[in-house]
């Protein structure tokens, strides 16, 4: 017992040493607290502008994220597989001219050379359209709410009441140079100021002299600021008396001595000073009202690569918040907004394009939240590590104001300030993956003219849903071959000319017995997809683009003849209650280009004035004399066999018109005898 006694004293002794060691790691460890982040709002705007100007000019790249009111304004709006890519444009832009932006996030991200690490200076801006000027169009501040968009909002604890009642507003590059006309054109005193009575320019002398006048006051105005105690007289005969104006202090202050002038002159003169003054008053007003369009500004001034996430969306809706109306054409957008915003990176299409970066995701999903736990987990954690695991991530710290940290508790997911630090964390990560060194920059030196990054910039996801990717420097166009399978798995190549639109329809049929009726006349391999838009709505695929003018050639021979030969087609059942539409692919992108947006879209058809039930191809004809006079090419086509909506470019001889549509005469025929022949053979077997 006596000789285990030191051994149980050691054990006590060595117990002691190694809790009082942990302890002091522990208390030399970073305790994270909540993520460290500048909200902005009216009241403390102006001060954060100018700490984030000095900001963006020191940094690499700017990360930015958008938080939304909606996504779609209705189901069909949503962006399908069989979306051509013009029409996907047009589906964002719908969105980004419906739905508000409620809060914008800006982090610059700038490369400490001495810590070897970036810092962070996430700003979470509360932005709303409120209204500031009474005299702007009050339909220019509406805006639509999705439930599902609120909802997810709600869900994440965003402050609405902040939002509303502190938000920034903002006026967009075309609104302010609109009212800053509209200002000039107009009389000035009588927007807001009534008080002040008009003195009637009775004469062209009185015409003369207030343009004298006001010329002479500008040159005063302007030789001032020169120099503070200049002197401007100009003297002019008028009658017996003598006119001057000299430059005097009033309280301090510079002001004009007037005299020689007769009453009706000095009321005149009173009069401009008093219109001059309002013009000031109501264009300080303008330029105060451009609110948040100042960082917008400053990004666009300080040519910057701007970072997003899946942002293709966020930069229509930058374009249309804060630039003018978002083009019709995508390539027209894709031109005006890269004159803009000339350097993009979309960290999602950068994680789908390269193969290392694959590699690192190891097949995880790339949406936001997956991505920055999967590629940035410490920083994720809030602590970084110094321990050799470490070494591959790239650190990171966050300063708002004079407190710089480098560990906190977890960002609230969701919040534009917060996500756009994860982008920027994410787009850092990669570019360490790439190879990318990270060093100062000069003001010359530019980090998206990168050689190892250049590949990826300006490239973004034309819609959410990941299928075509447009380039921001040249407009065009090319297939994702890494994004979404879904389309891939299920559907055969897309062929848009080999799709007809139909709506309308029984309610009762699915898009498989759809394909069942189309097949059954135009053979068991004709129709390669039938994809639904919503309920009242079907795309149908041909395998041959000849197809689509049988089949609307059909429907329209069927619905006209209306007899029994026509019932006894399996067409019918597709045509039964004589609301079938049907039209090819230009006609959905004609719908979708409407700014109506129905909840069906059978409704949006005829919301936006669709009449006809079937739209047949254009036919040519040569000179007038062939041609159908019609004022719409919408109109009904229920007149008698040969009818068609002719476009006034496109014509071709009668002859030629009418022997095509004997070939389809005879060709619809031919199918409908041999329905009938074949429906009498299925009568006799019973």
């Amino acid at each position: 017992m006596n000789h285990r006694c030191p051994v149980r004293a050691l054990s006590r002794a060595l117990s002691r040493a190694l809790t009082t060691a942990t302890t002091a790691a522990a208390s030399q460890a970073p305790t994270p607290s909540t993520f460290p982040l500048k909200n902005v709002t009216r009241s403390n705007f102006e001060p954060a502008l100018e700490s984030l100007r000095d900001h963006v000019r020191a940094a690499d790249f700017v990360a930015v994220d958008l938080e939304m009111t909606g996504v779609t304004s209705a189901p069909w709006r949503e962006s399908f597989e069989f979306d051509r890519y013009d029409v996907r444009y047009l589906k964002v832009k719908d969105s980004a001219e419906k739905f508000a932006v409620v809060q914008f996030g800006v982090c610059p991200f700038r490369w400490d050379p001495q810590e070897l690490c970036f810092v962070a200076y996430p700003h979470n801006f509360y932005i709303f359209p409120r209204q500031e000027l009474s005299f702007d169009d009050p339909a220019a501040y509406e805006f639509h709410c999705q439930t599902a968009s609120v909802d997810f909002l709600a869900k994440y604890q965003f402050d609405f009441n902040m939002c509303i009642r502190e938000g920034i507003s903002y006026l967009s590059r075309e609104q302010e140079n609109e009212l800053l006309r509209h200002l000039e054109e107009s009389s000035c005193s009588r927007l807001k100021h009534k008080e002040f009575r008009d003195v009637p320019l009775i004469s062209m002398a009185d015409v003369l002299f207030s343009e004298r006048i006001k010329n002479r006051m500008k040159k005063w105005r302007d030789e001032l600021l020169h120099d503070r105690n200049c002197e401007i007289q100009f003297s002019e005969s008028s009658n017996d008396s003598k006119q001057q104006i000299q430059t005097i202090f009033y309280r301090a202050r510079p002001a004009l001595a007037l005299s020689g002038f007769t009453a009706h002159q000095l009321r005149l003169i009173q009069q401009k000073e008093v219109d001059d003054e309002n013009c000031r008053g109501e264009e300080l007003k303008i330029r105060s009202a451009v609110g948040f369009r100042h960082v917008i500004d400053l990004l666009s001034s300080e040519q910057k690569l701007i970072v997003g996430h899946n942002c293709f969306l966020d930069v229509a809706h930058i374009y249309r918040k804060f630039f003018g109306q978002l083009p019709f054409a995508a390539e027209e957008f894709v031109s005006s907004a890269n004159k803009h915003l000339p350097y993009i990176i979309d960290t999602k299409v950068l994680l789908n394009s390269s193969d290392i970066l694959k590699y690192w995701m190891r097949k995880s999903k790339t949406s936001l939240s997956s991505s920055f736990v999967r590629l940035c987990p410490q920083i994720a954690l809030g602590y970084m590590s110094t321990d050799l695991a470490s070494k591959t991530c790239v650190r990171v710290e966050v300063q708002v104001d004079d407190v710089r940290a480098s560990s906190w508790d977890a960002g609230a997911k969701h919040e534009a300030g917060y996500d756009a630090f994860m982008t920027g964390c994410v787009f850092a990560q990669a570019c360490s993956h790439l190879g990318i060194k990270f060093h100062p920059r000069s003001s010359s030196e530019i980090l998206a003219r990168d050689e190892t990054l250049e590949k990826y910039v300006n490239r973004l996801f034309l819609s959410w849903n990941n299928q075509d990717i447009i380039n921001l420097s040249t407009g065009s166009v090319t297939e994702n071959s890494v994004g979404s399978t879904y389309c891939k798995n299920r559907y055969s190549r897309i062929l848009f000319e080999n799709i007809i639109l139909i709506w309308g329809f029984p309610p009762k049929l699915k898009a498989r017995e759809i394909k069942e009726c189309i097949s059954k006349v135009f053979g068991p391999t004709s129709v390669t997809s039938v994809y639904s838009l919503d309920k009242t709505t079907v795309f149908v695929q041909f395998k041959e683009p000849e197809s689509v003018s049988d089949f609307l050639g059909l429907k329209e021979t069927l619905e006209r003849n209306d007899d029994a030969i026509s019932i006894l087609n399996p067409l019918w059942r597709l045509l039964e209650g004589g609301n079938t539409c049907a039209a090819d692919y230009e006609t959905y992108k004609e719908i979708c280009s409407s700014p109506v947006s129905k909840v069906y879209f059978s409704d949006q058809a005829r919301a936006v004035g669709i009449k006809w039930k079937t739209k047949l191809l254009n036919s040519e004809v040569p000179g007038e004399e062939g041609i159908q006079k019609q004022g719409d090419t919408n109109l009904s086509l229920e007149s008698a066999a040969g009818d068609y909506v002719l476009d006034k470019t496109n014509v071709k001889s009668k002859k030629s018109a009418s022997d095509d549509m004997n070939r389809r005469s005879f060709s619809c025929g031919e199918i409908l005898d041999s329905l009938c022949a074949h429906e009498v053979e299925r009568v006799r077997t019973y």
